[in-house]
């Protein structure tokens, strides 16, 4: 199953991707950080939102991104 990876709510309505600590086709535990976005005064992780591999990036370094746009898109591995 994909599921995606949204940007969550961090209290302004932008934030600017800065960094992907996972490529395509790694795997990540729920919880894990996949993206870091930069925000006026601080950096944000963004965890992954269940187990599996990562498939696809859709936003790169330095796009704006708003609350709930996708970031990238998992495959669920329920088994881990």
């Amino acid at each position: 199953m994909t599921v995606p990876i949204t940007m969550p709510d961090v209290g302004t309505d932008r934030a600017a991707l800065s960094l992907w600590f996972v490529n395509p086709g790694e795997k990540v535990f729920a919880g894990d950080r996949v993206v870091e976005v930069l925000i006026p005064g601080a950096t944000v992780d963004v965890p992954a939102p269940v187990a599996g591999r990562l498939l696809d990036r859709v936003a790169i370094v330095g796009d704006l991104l708003k609350p709930g746009q996708t970031l990238g898109h998992l495959e669920h591995d329920p088994d881990d």
